[in-house]
């Protein structure tokens, strides 16, 4: 992508200087290895496949100049399995682009717009493991040994594009989406169905076609951000892959949908200008007030259109009350952090704990830091489990104990990067030790690119 106007008039800003490391740097090809070492002991019941994905570009990759949340699409995959680490791989997912520079056969599937690239997240739904991306492209259908099979519009029942954060209600076990379009003044919030359909579209009107990266769920609603990120025509004409930046006269403001609804009502509430690209969790207070914890972005895109450098994001809490219009804001921890995560089983519910990836101070556009935290909302106090000698972690996932396990007791996940082997681990960590020494450590004889989200794969019984 050229280079944007602001940046080809000054130097790289200091904040973004960090994503030069060797760590972001992309790896040049796919590989296979079995029979990976395994320092401790791997627990019994993690039975599946670890998920890693991120932008992989393929050929020259200059983080100065191209955009952070573009680049090729790659998953990266460790099988686990009877107490031992049986295998990693990567692959590149097959767009256009990587198909025809790889001489394969393009991927099968409908298209939605020019751009089918894929890199932002990975979702399960009705027994698929999906890619999926922000804005117009469709998902990408992979199969266990990470080959991409097909796009999908689940059976040609998605009326446009999809996004990068849809989450699934632990109740009903369907999947819900807010979709965006380039073209559109809207959002469409989508239901699907257990089966992989989607049963009900809501077109919500919007001005200024602002990027809503993600959405907040509850019982009953739906909560939208309407923020001052934006498409931008002027980045769309330059190349971006992601064309959108900071319009500083568009608002902030919330939206409250209620789910199975009929018509594109929202109750639009204002907040201090922002912008969140990852919501913790939301639920129902009782009285008619919805909480809602975000990673708030004091200001992203606006001076540096390539990175999310420009505030130190840090959690907070937005008390929404449709009764007086008004909209409590209340920071719960200063310290520098993203990627939050929660033990899913509490997605749209009152809940207690949230686990997030603390960063370093002054580096708001890192994909990783030095340790995770984990929030006693109830109390709260945190913990912080720091990873030592410069290893940097990315976003975990978490499996529960077992089905009837406590809130947030169970396993995180992670990948951890050493800059002094220059290769990365799967670290296990029990939460029941939060703060202690890791109960297994994988280490991986190849380096894993700082990437964005993790998913984990159940095996097959």
């Amino acid at each position: 992508m050229p280079r944007t106007t602001d940046l080809a008039r000054g130097t790289l800003p200091h904040s973004t200087v960090h994503l030069l490391g060797r760590g972001y740097q992309p790896v040049p090809a796919e590989t296979d290895h079995t029979g990976l070492t395994v320092r401790g002991t791997l627990p019994s019941q993690l039975d599946g496949t670890f998920l890693r994905i991120g932008p992989n570009t393929r050929g020259a990759h200059d983080p100065a100049v191209d955009h952070a949340l573009g680049g090729d699409g790659m998953v990266h995959a460790i099988r686990l399995g009877g107490g031992r680490a049986l295998s990693y791989r990567n692959r590149w997912l097959r767009t256009d682009a990587i198909s025809g520079a790889l001489n394969e056969l393009p991927t099968p599937g409908p298209r939605n717009g020019p751009d089918d690239n894929v890199n932002a997240n990975l979702v399960r739904h009705a027994g698929r493991t999906l890619a999926v991306a922000a804005a117009t492209a469709l998902p990408l259908v992979l199969d266990s040994g990470l080959a991409t099979r097909a796009r999908t519009d689940f059976d040609g029942t998605l009326p446009r594009g999809f996004c990068a954060h849809p989450l699934t209600d632990p109740v009903t076990g369907e999947l819900l989406a807010v979709a965006t379009d380039h073209a559109r003044d809207e959002a469409v919030l989508l239901t699907l169905d257990v089966a992989g359909r989607v049963r009900e579209t809501l077109p919500i009107p919007v001005k200024g076609r602002p990027w809503m990266h993600s959405f907040s769920l509850t019982e009953r609603h739906a909560v939208l951000f309407d923020l001052p990120v934006t498409h931008d025509p002027a980045e769309a004409r330059a190349g971006s892959p992601l064309p959108y930046s900071w319009q500083h006269d568009h608002g902030a403001r919330i939206g409250i949908v209620p789910r199975g609804g009929t018509d594109a009502a929202a109750s639009w509430l204002d907040v201090a200008p922002c912008f969140v690209f990852h919501p913790v969790n939301a639920f129902e207070e009782g009285d008619g007030r919805i909480a809602v914890d975000v990673i708030r972005h004091e200001r992203a895109f606006d001076r540096d259109r390539l990175h999310a450098s420009e505030s130190a994001p840090t959690l907070w809490r937005w008390t929404l009350d449709p009764r007086e219009n008004a909209v409590t804001e209340r920071q719960l921890d200063s310290r520098v952090q993203e990627f939050p995560l929660i033990d899913e089983r509490y997605t749209g519910l009152p809940y207690r704990y949230a686990f997030t990836v603390e960063l370093d101070a002054g580096q708001g556009a890192a994909l990783c830091g030095p340790a995770l935290l984990r929030h006693d909302l109830a109390t709260g106090r945190s913990e912080r489990h720091v990873f030592a000698g410069g290893r940097l972690t990315g976003e975990p996932v978490f499996l529960p104990r077992d089905a009837r396990a406590a809130e947030a007791d169970g396993w995180l996940l992670t990948l951890v990067y050493d800059p002094a082997t220059d290769r990365s681990e799967l670290v296990v960590l029990d939460t029941a030790e939060f703060t202690g020494p890791p109960v297994a450590v994988v280490p991986l004889p190849v380096r894993v690119p700082h990437g964005f989200h993790a998913q984990w794969v159940p095996g097959e019984r």
